[in-house]
């Protein structure tokens, strides 16, 4: 979460959810107000402001912590490597640790992804509190259970370190899990994860001082390898009575140390730690301050003492908060009409997407390097779409700096990751897609530090030279991709290794990827390259079956047919076609059949979906699909039958796509009929995971453009604010504001009718990203229906046959 997190204490499980509730969205409001009802209530009240000049108000780390979304709501900051939040024992959904549902808390911990899918991921060396012992004596104390106790917890971050402040009754004996304790309270670290992943390691508490240390080896959670971590946390609030280790649930006070730093003694899998029993808090609390490293126990204890020297919890508070809003309020929007809930669906889309990938820089314990290092790219495939091109307009330094990041792993691994999380490759889903991230930053002129002569070394790598194990990193099917110009579904590969499946969304992420190159190519003018890249990038074509209906059975069983004819289907070496139904792995029909080791073509999506996905060439698209008309009547079926499904991210640029059909207005209807149905301020308020892309999707379309990723194209809709302003690099605003008609809350008055850019008469649907760099003021006058504004072939989005690149 933004500043910090707290949470209530709880003596019934049921009692879990309502009061962590109520606090989460207290801890937005600034420390001063914690305690003021008038404060709480009216950060619910719709407002009539016209500054975004209380912007933490309306970041609610809730939204996205169910049904899928698994939104990290802890304390961090901008791309924060500490996150500290409590874990909540529902395995299914605790991908990021808690879960907005009845399930118990099982302990607090300070490493965290945010938004993905895959297994529980980090999570590492949770931290457990009681507030006493039965008869005083630790052994009866429970370890390694989920916490239902009397402990008020609260907690925030700095970038290494974590800090806890818990309260404990006022009280000499309180209640623990329906029992009366005296009150001594008992805290334990155990060196375990989400996932339960750890191997070895060692932990040591000194009886003295109290500081328990310690690090284990862990798996990442979507991907191969393994990593080490390591923390050194400290207490200060009350006097240390015992201490001693635990392995499972036998706790003793006769060893300090567990693992090689003590006993030599390997600690088997399963819960394993060390406790201190501690006095009853002369204040009634006690901090507890975290360092981590992924490095050294040494550096993480150097970490939290430089952080958090002083355990200064309304210090790392104020300091978190301070950060978030510089990042956030590069933004400012109009809050004119605005409710509540959407300005809460806006910044905690933009908040969102600003948590990962992780900066990581001085903690990189795979290789030496003056560059910057980020992890938590978690995927790329998720990302490219719409969160990279987000931090180009929002935070371009950092969005340089991860450019950087991943051109170094590529000089160090010997490959642009499309995956990675944990120091560790995760799986590739589709194509080589950190070649658009690149691509994406060089057509838009980010150069700081950047080596663009290794960065294009890089992509060219993807294209040409297969690894041996491509299911983690680059490309696969290489030979058949250069000689037959597709990926067949009877695909021999003898070069590498990887799941022989999806041949269609392999094949058109492939195009596009070359498409990125050839533009990169075209930059530094190697004219050769441009030629072979752009050549590669029609291969779509090439899996395109002009004759494939689109059939599907009625309620009762009937085969139907509808109008659309024409789409992606498998292929086999020899060019004859494999049938998939154009349906299969929609939301209507049997959508969680394609992931990343089954065997049909498409990944998380239909062939109706990637049918779409040429958006290098999207006139030659519309054409093979039989003209704007027909293309625009198919769009809006995909839109209206329920084949689409905004949880997924190649499902983005669709909702746009009308711009290329020279229906603009449509693209508007469909951003207006997902966003506040889909994209809401409740704790479900995404479609799927998160990924940091469900933000940044939000945030674009509240802005009133988005991006044609990898290439210097933004397509235009009206803003849902009033006015909203960027702050450029070079200082000065980008506005694009709604002139006249502008109808919020009602949003009867949705299309574009005409636009002005400085004052001159402007009738693209689309800008370039000189917008965004240079400030201008892009004005729209808006109605209730649909006028002929970008409707004309000059006024279209560019596409490659229509001389995209003349």
């Amino acid at each position: 979460m933004t500043p910090f997190l707290t949470s209530f204490p709880r003596r019934r499980r049921f009692l879990i959810v309502v009061p962590v509730l109520a606090l989460l969205v207290w801890a937005l409001l600034p420390p001063p107000r914690f305690n003021s009802p008038t404060t709480l209530l009216d950060a619910f009240k719709g407002s009539s402001r016209k500054s975004s000049d209380n912007i933490l108000r309306y970041v609610d780390p809730l939204i996205g912590t169910v049904n899928g979304g698994h939104v990290f709501p802890g304390a961090t900051l901008p791309y924060g490597m500490a996150k500290a939040v409590a874990d909540s024992n529902n395995h299914g959904e605790a991908a990021a640790g808690f879960v907005s549902d009845d399930s118990e808390i099982q302990g607090f911990s300070h490493l965290h992804d945010s938004g993905t899918g895959g297994s529980p991921s980090l999570g590492n060396f949770p931290l457990f509190v009681h507030p006493g012992c039965p008869e005083d004596d630790y052994s009866q104390c429970y370890f390694g259970i989920g916490l239902n106790n009397s402990v008020y917890a609260e907690m925030t971050a700095s970038q290494h370190a974590t800090l806890y402040k818990f309260s404990f009754p006022d009280k000499a004996e309180v209640e623990s899990h329906g029992v009366v304790v005296p009150s001594s309270p008992l805290i334990l670290i155990d060196l375990t994860d989400l996932g339960n992943t750890r191997t070895g390691g060692d932990i040591e508490v000194n009886p003295v001082t109290g500081r328990i240390t310690g690090n284990g080896s862990f798996t990442p959670s979507f991907g191969s390898g393994a990593y080490t971590a390591h923390f050194c946390a400290d207490f200060r609030g009350a006097e240390v009575r015992k201490t001693g280790t635990f392995l499972h649930t036998n706790a003793t006070d006769e060893l300090n140390a567990l693992g090689n730093v003590g006993s030599n003694f390997y600690i088997p899998s399963g819960s394993a730690g060390a406790w201190i029993h501690f006095a009853r808090p002369s204040k009634g609390q006690i901090m507890a301050r975290v360092g981590l490293s992924f490095i050294s126990v040494a550096q993480a204890c150097r970490n939290a003492e430089t952080e958090i020297p002083d355990f200064g919890f309304d210090d790392v508070v104020k300091a978190s908060e301070k950060a978030w809003k510089e990042k956030l309020s590069v933004v400012r929007p109009d809050y004119s009409r605005m409710s509540n809930e959407l300005l809460t669906t806006f910044w905690s889309g933009l908040y969102r997407a600003l948590i990962s990938p992780q900066d990581y820089t001085g903690e990189n314990q795979l290789w030496k390097s003056d560059e910057p290092y980020y992890d938590s790219f978690y995927c790329i495939w998720d990302s490219y779409r719409a969160q990279h091109p987000l931090l180009t307009i929002v935070d371009p330094v950092v969005q340089t700096r991860m450019v950087r990041s991943l051109i170094d792993t590529y000089k160090h691994e010997g490959k642009l990751p499309d995956c990675r999380m944990s120091f560790s490759k995760g799986y590739t889903q589709g194509g080589s897609n950190a070649d658009v991230v690149l691509a994406d930053a060089f057509v838009k002129n980010l150069t700081d530090g950047i080596d663009w002569e290794v960065g294009y070394e890089a992509v060219v790598s993807d294209a040409e030279v297969e690894p041996k194990d491509w299911s983690t990193s680059g490309r696969g099917g290489l030979v058949s991709w250069h000689q037959l110009g597709y990926v067949p579904y009877d695909d021999v590969d003898r070069n590498g290794t990887g799941p022989m499946s999806r041949g269609i969304s392999r094949t058109v992420e492939y195009a596009y990827d070359d498409f990125a190159i050839a533009l990169m190519a075209r930059g530094l003018g190697r004219k050769g390259d441009e030629t072979k890249y752009l050549q590669r990038s029609r291969n779509w074509k090439n899996l395109f079956n002009p004759q494939q209906e689109d059939r599907y059975r009625d309620e009762v069983g009937e085969v139907q047919k509808t109008q659309f004819k024409g789409f992606l289907q498998p292929r086999f070496r020899n060019g004859t076609w494999r049938y998939q139904n154009t349906r299969l792995c929609s939301p209507i029909y049997q959508q969680h059949s394609c992931y990343y080791d089954t065997q049909y073509d498409t990944y998380e999506g239909s062939p109706w979906l990637y049918t779409f996905y040429v958006p290098q060439d999207m006139a030659s698209l519309i054409e093979a699909l039989g003209g704007r008309r027909a293309f625009v009547e198919r769009l809006d079926y995909f839109h209206s039958s329920g084949i689409n499904y905004m949880g997924n991210e190649p499902n983005f640029l669709p909702t746009f796509q009308f711009h290329y059909g020279g229906r603009p207005g449509r693209s508007a209807y469909w951003v207006h009929q997902y966003i506040p149905a889909q994209f809401n301020s409740s704790i479900n308020g995404i479609p799927g995971n998160d990924d940091c892309a469900m933000g940044a999707f939000t945030a674009f379309a509240f802005m009133g453009f988005y991006p044609v990723a990898g290439q210097d194209v933004y397509l235009l809709t009206a803003p849902l604010f009033r006015e909203v302003s960027i702050r450029t690099p070079t200082g000065k605003l980008a506005t694009l504001r709604n002139a006249a008609g502008f109808d919020a809350p009602r949003y009867e008055s949705i299309y574009i009718q005409s636009a002005k850019l400085d004052g001159r008469p402007y009738t693209r649907s689309w800008i370039t990203h000189d917008f965004f760099v240079n400030g201008g003021t892009l004005e729209f006058v808006l109605g209730t229906e649909e006028s002929d504004w970008g409707t004309r072939d000059e006024d279209l989005p560019p596409s490659l046959s229509t001389g995209m690149l003349d």
